[in-house]
């Protein structure tokens, strides 16, 4: 059996979709998400082997989904959307499949063949992501889409991650490792990211350690070990 995830906005395309697989009697759906930052939550807890993955949705594509998970998570991925615009697109992410909705049994049963072939085949080369401009953040009960040219810095802590900006700070399940490598922003600690172009000023301090002040006054930690990076970018 494919342990499988679903992700889509619409309630009624999720349980439909989840129907249809569970007919097949090949796929077992571990969770059915509406929105990114969910997605993101049940990829890291159930570990699926397959995505079927809107590509149309509010606030994060599912295109800029797949630029937001970590390395290891790398499941098999099956567009699921109305339109066939995106399909060149899906292809070029190595998409194992692109289905038109409504999706009929019969063509399902030929992408589950072959998530199945794909299974038993060679590793997929690694695809270069593309960059984060937006970082989705919990606001309430609502996702707020943080521009990275807004954020401050970010940390982490054995609460989560959170996006800190001027005016406020947002629990984020993107790690710190995504948001180094694909938003652009600067290790700094091993818990702190810095946006190095909200950097006001830093204080040296004994030890080889520094702090960072902000734009907005807030400080941020520099380790020893990554002082060097920071005045490299900065040019110190």
């Amino acid at each position: 059996m494919i342990r499988a995830l679903i992700v889509d906005d619409e309630p009624l395309a999720r349980d439909e979709l989840d129907r249809l697989l569970g007919e097949t009697g090949r796929v077992a759906v571990v969770g059915k998400c509406g929105n990114a930052l969910e997605a993101l939550h049940a990829l890291r807890r159930e570990r699926p082997e397959a995505l079927f993955l809107d590509v149309q949705m509010p606030g994060v594509s599912g295109f800029e989904l797949l630029a937001m998970l970590d390395e290891d998570l790398s499941p098999e991925v099956v567009f699921v959307t109305a339109h066939d615009a995106f399909a060149v697109k899906a292809f070029d992410e190595n998409a194992a499949d692109y289905l038109l909705k409504p999706v009929e049994p019969e063509r399902l049963a030929r992408a589950v063949e072959r998530l199945e072939q794909r299974r038993r085949g060679a590793p997929r080369p690694a695809l270069a992501a593309p960059q984060i401009a937006r970082i989705p953040c919990l606001a309430g009960r609502s996702i707020k889409l943080v521009p990275v040219s807004e954020v401050e810095f970010v940390r982490s802590s054995e609460a989560g991650v959170y996006v800190v900006t001027p005016a406020g700070e947002y629990y984020t399940e993107l790690t710190l490792s995504v948001l180094e490598a694909r938003a652009g922003l600067l290790r700094c600690h091993k818990q702190h990211l810095v946006n190095v172009d909200r950097i006001d000023e830093i204080s040296l301090a004994e030890n080889s350690l520094a702090v960072i002040k902000t734009r907005s006054g807030q400080t941020v930690s520099v380790s020893r070990r990554h002082l060097s990076r920071l005045r490299a970018a900065l040019g110190l």
